[in-house]
């Protein structure tokens, strides 16, 4: 009797093409992340402008997400991935041919305009799947993303032996060929009717403005750890710029091991809503001992702490978003989802330095962990009671 649980639905078709799309398209952005700050270097950049030149990305895929999203309920999710990907291409073009700096910013406007075909992906993965797959379906899409973090730096860096130029057109080619490909072979998988039911508008539905606000509090402390994990190491732990690209290495090969590997027979056996509470715990907690952290061991057994949390936390919210969403306004309110993530991307990084530079070294994280509490008590509210 019990064998029969154990065996897994197969994923429907479609699924590792959707997948692929996004991996090839964050193996893009890994290659320019983590080599940007030094090209707007050359374009005479202070640091606050290589600040806001990341912040740029984040503020239009804040802008954008929902009217992808949006766009995706009405006229398909194909149609919207492709011109993204376009998108993408230009955008990266535009950064590798770039002059002067304001050049530079357009480019990161443009392809932070079309990376928020993000949530269009996750609508897609959503209307292939029956909600009980959705979380597995989800996590794996998240280890796409891993594995475009893992294999992009080292691609950028090996592109970078050619110039400084060329990274920014290897990931244009990159995000080109991923366009046509999904011409090709990418699936529709939205059922587009003339006639759409009438739904509220997205922020009056209670449950998902609550999961909303949960994804704020919870990436705004995350984004903050990103950005000040490297001076925090290099204070502490005299950790080298290899050494703590070794660290994040390490932790986007167990956040896509959590991701692609956990989260299917953990939600079958917990549900979304328990994994998202003990996620956030953990996190909590991570960052606990992350901020208090000063010798290996303290600081291994935290980030262990916080990429297992995260990587639970993550796509269990996520799914209970799809959930939630009325199927016509799927796309839309995923797309919300992004927006409020994106925004917490944009003011995390900032808040994390300002507690580094006048608090101490492990502030932000021993202050994320404060902010991590609030997300913890949005999901705690009895209006999430009624959630699958």
């Amino acid at each position: 009797m019990n064998a029969e649980k154990t065996v897994r639905e197969p994923l429907p078709r479609g699924f590792w093409v959707i997948w692929s799309t996004v991996a090839l398209d964050m193996v893009g952005f890994g290659i320019v992340a983590p080599i940007l700050g030094r090209y707007a270097d050359r374009y005479g950049a202070n640091g606050f402008q290589v600040g806001l030149l990341f912040a740029s990305f984040s503020l239009a895929q804040m802008v954008f997400s929902p009217i992808l999203g949006r766009w995706s309920d009405r006229v398909g999710r194909k149609p919207v991935i492709v011109i993204s990907l376009i998108g993408t291409a230009i955008g990266s073009f535009i950064t590798g041919a770039a002059g002067a700096l304001w050049v530079l910013f357009a480019g990161r406007l443009i392809d932070g305009a079309s990376g928020a075909s993000v949530s269009v992906a996750q609508s897609a993965i959503a209307d292939l799947g029956a909600p009980k797959q959705r979380a597995r379906m989800l996590g794996m899409l998240g280890m796409a993303f891993g594995v475009g973090f893992v294999v992009g730096p080292a691609l950028g860096g090996l592109a970078a032996l050619g110039g400084p130029h060329v990274p920014f057109y290897v990931a244009g080619v990159l995000a080109s060929i991923n366009a046509v490909a999904a011409i090709i072979r990418l699936p529709e998988t939205k059922k587009v009717r003339e006639e759409q039911p009438v739904v509220a508008h997205v922020p009056k539905q209670r449950n998902i403005t609550s999961f909303v606000l949960i994804g704020f509090f919870s990436v705004l402390p995350f984004a903050g750890f990103e950005a000040t994990f490297s001076l925090f190491g290099g204070s502490r732990f005299n950790l080298t710029e290899a050494g703590t690209a070794a660290v994040f290495l390490a932790v986007g090969l167990l956040m896509s091991a959590v991701q692609g590997g956990l989260i299917g027979p953990l939600t079958e056996k917990f549900g979304s809503l328990n994994l998202l509470r003990v996620g956030q715990v953990l996190v909590a907690v991570g960052m606990l001992f992350l901020g208090a952290a000063v010798v290996w061991p303290v600081l291994i057994i935290a980030l262990v702490l916080m990429v297992i949390g995260a990587g639970i936390a993550s796509p269990s919210l996520t799914t209970l978003v799809a959930n939630s969403a009325p199927e016509a306004k799927r796309g839309e309110v995923l797309g919300f989802q992004q927006s409020s993530n994106a925004l917490a991307r944009v003011i995390g990084p900032p808040l994390a330095g300002l507690a580094f530079d006048h608090i101490g070294i492990g502030a932000p994280f021993t202050l994320g962990a404060g902010v991590y509490l609030v997300a913890i008590f949005v999901a705690s509210r009895r209006s999430l009671q009624h959630a699958k």
